[in-house]
């Protein structure tokens, strides 16, 4: 093979690969090289300082660590010299000198005790370090333990810290015998500016850095004490990660990141710390049904006691009266009085399920879930203009990129392990250009451009860098000859829009502009990413589509390092929306409307005939309550009395609704006004697959059993449908994705078997044996001719402006800590107990105005509602604007957000509304 170095290894004639280390030639022939600082994982370095790998090279005077050094044509290494074997021996025994005992050992499986027992090293001769020397306990931070008498100075934290997750917050202070790992000035972990994405935990070799809930109270403990490891799928976001999963007792010890394509062994605060929201003391556990003599439908259901308001039931009397509700309704009313809501936090199979028995059951297309919330814009831009929903690349595609634009998302708060290869991609010297109204204080110092625009002008913006593209003659020419359509009016429409004009309304520089117009078009490969903050508006669909003409003007899609890709938001958003868990599309988005669609459907659902008018969406579904129309709904994993924007709005219509049927694991605040709930299961109780933000289908395996009485998803909706009249027969998750793949060309070469080996499997898939495609489109599009179009877009203002009575902005979003309406991180023990409190951010200056400390409360007023909450100062909001987290049912963002939608996407306008601030009665102080 060209370019194979050829070489001996313990006698043996051996190969490496250009850039390949001793170390990795011979861990892939089966021996063990003992290893302490060197961490095999993808994103971590080889360091050589610990020297427990040394090996013998013939003709050189020293020993060479086998971590760091590559193999030269026709080198001759010995592994198992005695020298060399003597050497690590003696390595491994002055480190263990300061080692606790084993037997109290903060791990008494750490990767150390493995080595040492590898190299037959039981014991130490030499003297421990004196006991003041080391640092005492470090227990500030409620999901981790520093001990640091465990430390052996490997490094391993700091690069997992600085290099994998490029947080910065891991240092090595001082020299010699007294350097320890230090979190930025010697602060106490839990005072540091650690964001506690645990890499450092599971990197460390020795214990000195354990999970809280793996060591007891005198931090003694064991990470290999667990009954089983499962690995499966991170519960949360839409990045995907993959995780093992340790269970001891049938509850979850502690979670670790494996090597998955999405996350490389990465996860964030959420997929490490977050994972006990499912043992918690609230989760249903048997059917309950609203008594008889309970008050009013309302938000008045305590969790811990609901007992005034439901009493539980069997599972037959909780399925039958479910079921009688809605036929019941279907007779008397017809079937469009129901309507569903279902989830993209459950499996794809379940997704399928739930819109099958909607359209099966009830003759109609009523159905959504969360993506008409976050991404509806996008994918309708997308698909108007591409031909696909999904992603054109993986975020990974990002290391293979020159430049990088992200707009409206906040990738270190909602996507943080995304968010760390963004950062690796700066550290290595590409361009990342930051574009949002809400300065981003974790990606922001790794920004080459940081374009903090005016909200709601994302349209003049992207035209104005357009509009450079298109006067000065950088976009490229033929790749728009080859592969797109509508050029010339795109052209013409485009020259309206100068920066100098421009910048007058968004608020950048007409000479920043251009400059960042001229880096994107003139770069070998560019990438762009958005989130919620480009479709959360009125004008979401346009934002989408300028983002896709910038790509298109220069070529940047389908080619290594190129592409769009909306960052999607929740665990399975992407394979609720490929399932068909929208109201105008079927499965893989073919449309309601196309007969031959109907007729594939026909023969696949035996008979079943489809509407072939496009269904309600959320908003308008609950529009359709509170009007009457609709009676009755079955509400799946969806929290809309929390979701909704204005949102007093939809709990009324809720309290209105003649049947309604909740399936959840908590008693959610939509639960509160349900008839019958139904105890579902989370993700680590569950058998399926689910689809991330990069186009992997992944396998989701069951790790714990659900509590009490509460079932899977799948087989709660099949109950259902028997009892509705439908004749389903489904008897596994695997049979569900069977039928999927007879209408879903995406999962083509995809199978249940395949993922069961592979556990992750990216769709377009040209073969059974073929990994799936990371870019797409560097053919042509699933469009016309094979061309992808330009669709103009006019600058549209928000539904609401800032007036006299309401002369602020206001801006929705997540923290790290939380996400979606909080059902679950609020009740994950450390997530809760790291964000505890409501609260919104305010720049200092604002503050000082309104006379409040940091920490006071003020109270924020929209058209909508009013509600009081802590504030924060944070300089990365404007000074006309408040930043405030949705998660918090105590103070719901969406009692104030605006309902307006946009035309296309039928998305509410969640990141703008005109909000007056005050200070909250008797939170003023004297202004300065």
């Amino acid at each position: 093979m060209s370019g194979t170095i050829r070489f001996t290894l313990d006698g043996r004639e051996v190969e490496a690969e250009p850039g390949q280390t001793i170390w990795e030639v011979a861990h892939g022939k089966g021996l063990v090289i003992p290893h302490l600082c060197h961490r095999p994982e993808p994103g971590y370095r080889p360091d050589g300082n610990c020297r427990a790998c040394m090996v013998e090279v013939e003709g050189e005077r020293n020993l060479v660590a086998s971590c760091i050094r590559e193999p030269k044509e026709g080198m001759v290494v010995t592994s198992d010299s005695g020298r060399a074997t003597h050497a690590r021996k003696m390595v491994v025994e002055m480190l263990m000198a300061d080692q606790p005992e084993p037997e109290v050992a903060h791990d008494r499986s750490a990767h150390f005790w493995k080595m040492a027992e590898l190299q037959g090293v039981t014991e130490s001769r030499f003297p421990t370090m004196e006991a003041e020397r080391i640092p005492l306990l470090d227990d500030s931070h409620v999901a981790m333990r520093v001990n640091l008498d465990a430390c052996i100075q490997c490094n391993l934290c700091v690069r997992a810290c600085r290099e994998v997750q490029v947080n910065d917050v891991i240092g090595m202070a001082d020299r010699g015998h007294d350097a320890f790992p230090i979190f930025d000035l010697d602060d106490p972990m839990g005072a540091s500016t650690c964001v506690a994405c645990g890499e450092c935990v599971q990197a460390c070799p020795t214990g000195a850095l354990m999970p809280a809930s793996v060591v007891d109270e005198q931090q003694v403990g064991d990470r290999e004490d667990f009954d089983e490891e499962v690995d499966s799928v991170c519960p949360f976001c839409g990045v995907g990660c993959q995780v093992s999963i340790k269970v001891k007792d049938d509850k979850v010890k502690y979670v670790q990141g494996i090597n998955g394509p999405a996350n490389e062994g990465r996860l964030c605060v959420k997929g490490r710390f977050g994972f006990d929201y499912i043992h918690h003391g609230h989760r249903l556990t048997k059917p309950l049904i609203r008594r008889e003599d309970a008050p009013d439908k309302g938000l008045n259901v305590d969790p811990e006691n609901p007992w005034t308001h439901f009493r539980e039931a069997t599972w037959e009397e909780a399925l039958d009266v479910a079921a009688r509700g809605l036929a019941d309704l279907r007779s008397y009313y017809g079937g469009k009085t129901i309507a569903g809501f279902g989830s993209a936090k459950c499996t794809n199979e379940e997704a399928y399920l739930f819109q099958k028995f909607i359209r099966q059951g009830f003759k109609h297309n009523n159905v959504d879930h969360c993506t008409r919330l976050c991404h509806a814009s996008s994918v309708a831009a997308l698909m108007e203009n591409v031909g696909s929903g999904a992603v054109t690349a993986s975020f990974n595609e990002i290391e293979n990129a020159d430049i990088a634009i992200i707009i409206g998302a906040n990738p270190t708060e909602n996507h943080p392990v995304a968010a760390t290869f963004f950062k690796q991609f700066a550290k290595r010297g590409g361009k990342l250009v930051i574009m949002d109204p809400r300065g981003q204080g974790g990606l922001k110092r790794h920004a080459w451009q940081n374009l903090q625009f005016r909200p709601g002008t994302d349209v003049a913006l992207l035209n104005a860098i357009m509009n450079v593209i298109v006067e000065e003659k950088l976009y490229d020419r033929q790749y728009i000859e080859g592969f797109t359509e509508g050029f010339f009016e795109f052209r013409d429409h485009i020259r309206a829009f100068p920066p100098e004009r421009m910048a007058e309304l968004c608020g950048i520089e007409a000479e920043t502009i251009r400059e960042v117009a001229r880096e994107f078009a003139r770069s070998r490969a560019g990438m762009i990413f958005w989130g919620m903050g480009v479709s959360q508006h009125i004008h979401g669909t346009d934002n989408s589509r300028c983002l896709i003409s910038l790509a298109l003007l220069c070529g940047h899609v389908g080619r290594p390092g190129t592409g769009l890709h909306p960052l999607r938001g929740q665990n399975n958003v992407q394979g609720a929306s490929d399932a068909g868990l929208i109201p105008q599309v079927m499965p893989d988005y073919q449309p309601v409307t196309d007969s031959e669609v109907r007729d594939l459907f026909r023969h696949i659902w035996r008979g079943t005939e489809i509407d072939a008018e496009p269904g309600l969406t959320v908003v308008e579904i609950m529009d359709r309550v509170y009007r009457g129309e609709i009676r009755g709904m079955y509400v799946l994993g969806e929290n809309p009395a929390m979701s909704d924007p204005d949102v007093e709005h939809a709990r009324r219509a809720l309290a209105k609704l003649s049947h309604l049927v909740v399936q959840d694991i908590f008693l959610t605040e939509t639960a509160m006004y349900a008839d019958v709930i139904l105890p579902a299961s989370a993700l680590p109780e569950k058998t399926g697959t689910v689809t991330n933000t990069n186009r992997q289908v992944q396998m989701v395996r069951r790790a714990v059993p659900t509590p009490g009485e509460a079932r899977e998803d799948w087989r709660i909706i099949v109950d259902l449908a028997r009892r509705i009249g439908l004749d389903w027969d489904y008897d596994h998750p695997r049979h569900v994705f069977d039928e999927m793949k007879m209408s879903m060309f995406s999962l083509h070469h995809i199978t249940w078997s395949r993922l069961e080996r592979e556990s992750s499997v990216t769709y377009p898939c040209k073969g059974p044996d073929i990994p799936g495609e990371d870019v797409v489109f560097g053919d042509g599009f699933p469009r016309r001719a094979g061309r992808a179009k330009f669709t103009p877009a006019r600058v549209t203002p928000p539904a609401e402006v800032p007036d006299e009575a309401y002369p602020m902005i206001l801006t929705t979003g997540r923290q790290l800590e939380h996400w979606h309406t909080g059902s679950m991180t609020r009740r994950a023990s450390v997530l809760d107990a790291v964000e505890p409190e409501a609260n919104c951010s305010l720049h200092p200056s604002t503050l000082r105005k309104l006379g409040v400390d940091a920490g006071g409360r003020v109270r924020l007023t929209t058209r909508r509602g009013s509600l009081d909450v802590m504030a924060r100062a944070d300089r990365n909001v404007a000074p006309d604007m408040v930043f405030l987290p949705f998660a918090y049912v105590e103070a719901a963002a969406n009692i104030l957000t605006n309902p307006a939608l946009d035309p296309f996407g039928k998305i509410p306008e969640f990141k703008y509304s005109a909000v007056r601030v005050e200070a909250a009665d008797g939170d003023a102080v004297a202004a300065e």
